[in-house]
Order: C-alpha cells, then sequence, then structure tokens
C-alpha cells in the first residue's frame, strides 16, 4: 500500500483556497451565518421557529422547499457550520442506496461512540425513488438521522408521504427585487469573497435591472454581476463601469424557471387555461410562451387547448375546435419555429371566443345513470329491426323528418325521466340562438306533461278527449303571444292552472318587469326552479290559490297588468267565464287580457278510430248514441262560451276584440297496454266505464274487442279545438 504524502494536509488545504478563489461569486457570497442570511423572514426573522431550532441545535427533520437561488443549500451549509451534531451531504441526482447505507453506517458510529446526533443533508431530494426514500425511512423515523432535505418540487407531490409526516415542511419565497439588489450592493463592497478589489461604478438603472430580471434567484443576479465587472475593461480611471447595456448583456434574458415535469408545469398550464377561460389573449399568449421557452411539448399545448375548446368555448362556437385541430394538424406539417404561429392563433381564437360550458351536462347524465334503476329504453324508440313483430319494439316511433322543422314531440327519455334536464344552453355566441328553439320546445314537452298530470285527476272519459302534443302546445302559445303585444317592459300576469306553458315565454319576452304568476293551490314550479329559472329574469311573483280569492286580492292590492294571459287546458278550474269581469278589472288602460280554452266537446270521438266496416250498423249507431250522451254535459258547458254570453259579463270601457275557435290537428298512438287498462271492469269512472254502463254486455264486448285489435300502434289523426278570447281595456 503507497504511504501518504506527509504534506497531503497543507495541499490539501492549498486547493481548498484556490478552489474557493476559482469559484463563482454566488458561491464565493454564500452567508456564512444567519444574520448575513437575506431574505425567508417568514421562517427565519427572530423569534420564528426554524431560527430558534437553529440556534438552539435542537433541530428535528425538516424539508425545505422553494425556487432555485432562494437559499435552500445555503440554509444548510449555515446550519452546518453551527450544528455540534455531525453533519453529512448527499446529492440524490448521483447518490443511490449504498451511499445512504454509508451515511447510517456513520451515524450509528458517532452515536455509539460519542453520543452524538448526525444531520443528513440531501440536497434535490424529490430525485430520490421510491426504494431510496424506503432506504432512508426507518433510520429517520429512530432517530439515527435527521434529515435535511431541499427540493425545487411541491414535496406533497414527489416526497414519500410517511417520510413527510416525520418531517416539517418550511417553504421559502423567491426573493424579492430589493434583497437580490442587497446582495449585489453586499458582493461589491466585499473585499475578501467578492469583487471589493474592483472600482466599479454601478449605474442604478443597472443594479435595478439585474435585481428585477434574475426573478428572486440570487445565484442568477451575482454570477451576472461577476460576469459584468470581470468582462469590461476599466476606464482610464481604472473604474469599471457597469452600465444598463453591460447588465443587459450579462443576463441576457430573464431566467426561465419551468420545469415542464414538476410543480411549475402545472401552476403553468392551470394559469394558461384560465387566462383563456378568463378572455385575455394577453395572459394567454405570455403563460403560453413560457411554457414554450420552458421546453414544453407544442403537442401537450394543442392536447389542453382540443380539450378546452370544447369543455370551455363549446357550442357557443362550434367553430373553435375545428380552428384548434386544424392548427394542430397543420403543426405537424410545419414544425418549429414557424408552428409557434399555429400555437398562438389557436391560442388567440380561444381567448377571444365566447364562451359556454354547457358540455357539462353529460356527466349530469352519467350521475343520473350511475343512480337510476328504472331506465327501460322507450319501445317506440328500440330497435325495429330485431323484435318489431314479437313484442312491438319501434311501434309508434315519429320519424322527425316528416314533420314541420323536421321535428315532433315524442318521448325519448324512460318514463322515470320523463320532464329531466340536463342540459342548459347559454346565451353565448352561437349557442344563444339555440337557446331560444331549445328552451321553447323543452318547455312545451314538460308542460304536456304537467298537462297530463292534472287530467289524470279527472274523469278518465274526459282525459281521453284531450290531446297533449307539445306541436300543438307551442302553437297555441305562438298564437296566444301574437295577440299579446308585448313590450319588454310589459307588467304581466300568467294564469297556469295545468301546465305552466306560459310563463317562460313571458319571462322571455318581459326580461325588464317580474312576471306574477297565479297557481292553484299545490300547483307545481318546478317549470321555473331549475339552473336558468331566476339566472337571466327577475324573479317571478308567485299567487297561489283560488283563482277568485287571488283576483280579489290583487284587486285590493291596486296592481294593474298590462297583460294577462292565461290557458286553460281543463275545466278543473270553475269556468273561466265566471271571473271575466274580476280579471277584466285588473287591466290597465289599453291593457289587454288573453285566454286560450280548451273545448272539450269539439274534440274527436274515439268511435272515430275505429274504420266504418268493423261494426255492424246497429252496434256502431248504439256506439254513436252512447257517447252523444257522454259529451252532451261538455257541449252544455261549452255552449256558455260564447261572444255574446262574454261580452254581458264585461261592464263598460272594455271590449272583445277576438273570440274565436281553431282546431289544431296532430296525430294519436295508443298502446295496447293503455287500452287494456281502459278496458277493466273496474275503470268505472273511465271513458269505457260509461259505456259499459250505457251498452248491452255483448255490444259493450264487441265495441271492446274491436279496439283492442284495430287501434293499438297505428297513427290515428286527431285535433284539439281551442277558443280564443282577447279582451282590450280603453
Amino acid at each position: 500500500m503507497p504511504k501518504r504524502n506527509p504534506n497531503a494536509p497543507l495541499l490539501d488545504h492549498a486547493a481548498d483556497k484556490v478552489r474557493q478563489q476559482l469559484a463563482p461569486l454566488a458561491e464565493r457570497m454564500r452567508p456564512r451565518t444567519l444574520v448575513e442570511f437575506v431574505g425567508q423572514a417568514h421562517v427565519l426573522a427572530p423569534g420564528r421557529l426554524l431560527r430558534r431550532a437553529i440556534e438552539a441545535d435542537q433541530l428535528s427533520s425538516v424539508i425545505f422547499s422553494g425556487p432555485p437561488g432562494s437559499g435552500k443549500t445555503t440554509l444548510a451549509r449555515i446550519i452546518a457550520q453551527t450544528t455540534r451534531s455531525d453533519f453529512l451531504s448527499i446529492n440524490a441526482v448521483l447518490a443511490g442506496i449504498s451511499d445512504i447505507r454509508q451515511c447510517v453506517e456513520q451515524a450509528q458510529e458517532a452515536w455509539r461512540t460519542r453520543q452524538i446526533r448526525t444531520l443528513l443533508f440531501i440536497d434535490e431530494v424529490h430525485r430520490f425513488n421510491k426504494a431510496q426514500q424506503d432506504a432512508l425511512l426507518p433510520h429517520v423515523e429512530n432517530g439515527t438521522l435527521v434529515l435535511i432535505g431541499a427540493t425545487t418540487e411541491n414535496p406533497h407531490f414527489e416526497v414519500n408521504k410517511a417520510l413527510l409526516s416525520r418531517s416539517r415542511i418550511f417553504q421559502l419565497h423567491a426573493l424579492e427585487a430589493e434583497h437580490i439588489a442587497h446582495l449585489l450592493d453586499q458582493a461589491l463592497a466585499d473585499s475578501e469573497r467578492g469583487l471589493g478589489q474592483y472600482q466599479v461604478a454601478f449605474a442604478p438603472e443597472a443594479r435595478e435591472h439585474l435585481a428585477q430580471v434574475a426573478s428572486g434567484d440570487a445565484r442568477s443576479a451575482l454570477n451576472a454581476l461577476e460576469l459584468a465587472v470581470q468582462t469590461t475593461p476599466p476606464d482610464a480611471n481604472g473604474v469599471v463601469p457597469v452600465t444598463l447595456e453591460v447588465a443587459e448583456d450579462s443576463i441576457q434574458r430573464r431566467a426561465v424557471l419551468y420545469d415542464k415535469d414538476g410543480d411549475v408545469h402545472f401552476d403553468t398550464a392551470s394559469a394558461f387555461i384560465k387566462a383563456m377561460r378568463g378572455s385575455d389573449p394577453d395572459a394567454a399568449l405570455y403563460w403560453m410562451a413560457k411554457m414554450i421557452l420552458g421546453g414544453e411539448e407544442p403537442r401537450f399545448l394543442f392536447r389542453r387547448m382540443t380539450i378546452f375548446a370544447a369543455e370551455d368555448v363549446g357550442l357557443a362556437d362550434p367553430q373553435a375546435l375545428s380552428v384548434v385541430t386544424s392548427a394542430a394538424q397543420a403543426f405537424n406539417y410545419v414544425g418549429m419555429p414557424e408552428g409557434r404561429f399555429l400555437l398562438a392563433e389557436a391560442c388567440l381564437y380561444l381567448s377571444t371566443a365566447h364562451k359556454s360550458n354547457s358540455a357539462f351536462a353529460f356527466f349530469d347524465a352519467l350521475r343520473t345513470v350511475e343512480s337510476e334503476s328504472k331506465d327501460e329504453v322507450p319501445d317506440p324508440i328500440k330497435d325495429a329491426n330485431r323484435d318489431k313483430e314479437s313484442f312491438g319494439h319501434g311501434e309508434g316511433y315519429l320519424y322527425p323528418h316528416a314533420y314541420r322543422d323536421h321535428w315532433v314531440a315524442q318521448q325519448y327519455l324512460p318514463d322515470a325521466l320523463q320532464g329531466r334536464v340536463f342540459y342548459q344552453p347559454s346565451d353565448q355566441g352561437y349557442e344563444q340562438h339555440l337557446r331560444v328553439e331549445v328552451l321553447r320546445r323543452r318547455e312545451a314537452m314538460i308542460a304536456a306533461l304537467l298537462e297530463s298530470e292534472a287530467k289524470s285527476q279527472g274523469p278518465d272519459w274526459e282525459e281521453r278527449t284531450y290531446d297533449t302534443s307539445t306541436e300543438v302546445l307551442s302553437q297555441i302559445r305562438t298564437d296566444l303571444f301574437v295577440h299579446a303585444q308585448l313590450q319588454r317592459n310589459s307588467l304581466t300576469l300568467a294564469l297556469e292552472p295545468a301546465s305552466g306553458l306560459l310563463t317562460p315565454e313571458l319571462r322571455r319576452q318581459t326580461p325588464d318587469e317580474g312576471v306574477h304568476v297565479w297557481l292553484p293551490t299545490g300547483g307545481k314550479r318546478a317549470l321555473w326552479t331549475g339552473p336558468d329559472a331566476e339566472s337571466e329574469h327577475p324573479a317571478c311573483v308567485w299567487h297561489e290559490g283560488t283563482l277568485e280569492n287571488i283576483t280579489e286580492q290583487l284587486a285590493s292590492s291596486n296592481i294593474r297588468f298590462e297583460r294577462i294571459l292565461g290557458w286553460f287546458p281543463t275545466e278543473q278550474e270553475p269556468p273561466i267565464s265566471g271571473q271575466l269581469a274580476a280579471l277584466s278589472d285588473l287591466l290597465a288602460p289599453a291593457g289587454r287580457l288573453l285566454f286560450a280554452l280548451s273545448l272539450p266537446s269539439k274534440a274527436p270521438r274515439l268511435s272515430s278510430l275505429l274504420a266504418a266496416n268493423l261494426l255492424d250498423a246497429s252496434t256502431k249507431q248504439a256506439l254513436l248514441d252512447a257517447e252523444q250522451e257522454i259529451y252532451q254535459p261538455l257541449q252544455n258547458k261549452d255552449g256558455t262560451l260564447t261572444k255574446k254570453a262574454f261580452g254581458e259579463r264585461l261592464q263598460a270601457g272594455y271590449s272583445i276584440v277576438v273570440c274565436s275557435e281553431k282546431s289544431y290537428t296532430t296525430e294519436l298512438r295508443l298502446s295496447a297496454h293503455r287500452i287494456q287498462e281502459w278496458l277493466e271492469p273496474r275503470n268505472n269512472t273511465g271513458y269505457f266505464g260509461k259505456l259499459r254502463s250505457l251498452l248491452a254486455p255483448a255490444t259493450f264486448q264487441e265495441i271492446a274487442q274491436a279496439f283492442k285489435q284495430h287501434v293499438p300502434h297505428k297513427t290515428h289523426p286527431w285535433s284539439r279545438t281551442v277558443l280564443q278570447l282577447v279582451v282590450v281595456r280603453q
């Protein structure tokens, strides 16, 4: 074994001294004590926990987290110089499990022989893999080692949770510009470690530039200062002029603190997305430029923008998705650096586009699917290619292209979900043009559901005379509003005994005023309480009770309406003619009272669903006579709804400008199950119950059999007759 040179200690000391002299300025100027340490007052100010622990040499395991140049390694070296414990240091990039074992052995030996602790500083601790962190854990846990970790990443994401739970985390911040400037001044004044041997004329603007452009990184600023001083020739007086131009050349540009695999990556990407969402193109370009300059993959940016186009722009601008995907495809042809134009175009388009997040409706539907158990596909929209003959799948399906506007109302949701709303169209960009039509169709469908509920409470035979086609309801509403001649600030009262057909449209057409709404006691507000109900227009004013009582209350309140609109699809409420005078008195001068009243006596008879040759003459005549007896009370009631009868109830100063009947045609389909329900013997109050009581048993059975065999799953013409009444106050 070769002998060690007896002069080795002297040589090592000399080498260390030369190495120190040749080290970069930032290394030479590292603070040696807490007094010299600049910044981080939130953890190192006098009286703070970390400072007290260091000064008392009672430090437990800690992890310092912060950006480059914030003082993590410097703080560890200060601890090394002040502690009475052994201090070991390794770099996680270079060290392996064998190095950890060696440190553990040294720590165990120090405790066994000298009863002193060992502090282990691990720089870039987040670079340790799971196996390395697991190897360290038991020795930190039993106190063999006191861990001092340093990381530029978020330790909660990168460090073993068990290791984190045994360590205290101290977050170091990027230094302020004033701290950087102070360190620059110290370096110029220190002749031993700094640049004090030079005569330097440090221009204030150069000082400010270095302090600002370093972005809180003391190492970057000090090394830039050293480069500026050492590469600038002195003037005739031996003074080195560090001007703004020299400072700009020495630091070149702001150091881009961006790690595409770390915390900064996720934070910057988040800022980029939120800037586009907030329609701030300047901020979006800035954050995207930072990511590109930091080496981010353009593919990642295009992926995020593609998602953004669907998630945050959506139908407010359907072209956004095409613009982004086209830009991404073109980028594959062009590449960098010209591909940055394509990135910029996509970013600017998304930042300036109208925004809508209505696509989140899918996740509402997803939650419903996960929670609902009754979700059978309705028969009409089942696949008719396989089971049409055996099970009637596809029977009754209405082909939308065969109807006006290529739309027809039919059931698409399962029975248990009828009326459920997922999609809420926004009022932005292209989607605002869809919005009104979507809402009107939906409101008509929900109104039809509510009408069906209201009718089901009455006699079943009367229910059958009504049709709740949403297309018909839409036409009835349109005709009523044509006569209304509404203004944005019209004060209105909606009479909604059953369906809720009028109120949403009133709110759209009179956005400057609240809409008063009458509902019978126990009436449903479901149609007006969804996410869209109170977001854009003044709130509804609700009046619940009998129509007579509500009319009296409004009369005593001195409220007068420019328009009163009512749709009465059933006869559950008292005849409207009985309240005509009282309601007319609620009109303001030139106000209008508009009613649409369904006339059940004018509805087609169910006998019309049977072909003429299905019954013999005597049976058919018996059916017609029975139907006439059933409908006679309705004819008597509807016969009182005439212009003359209405006019007699009005006082002077009112005139009837419209009093006419209009029929709305549609199609009717009945299922075999529905007809079977009607024919049940227990159904004594329904239409067929009435027929059973009026016809001989054999005659009734013949008619019932004809209905069972020839009516289900066929399209039958149907109509609904409505009386339109418009009263004007002078």
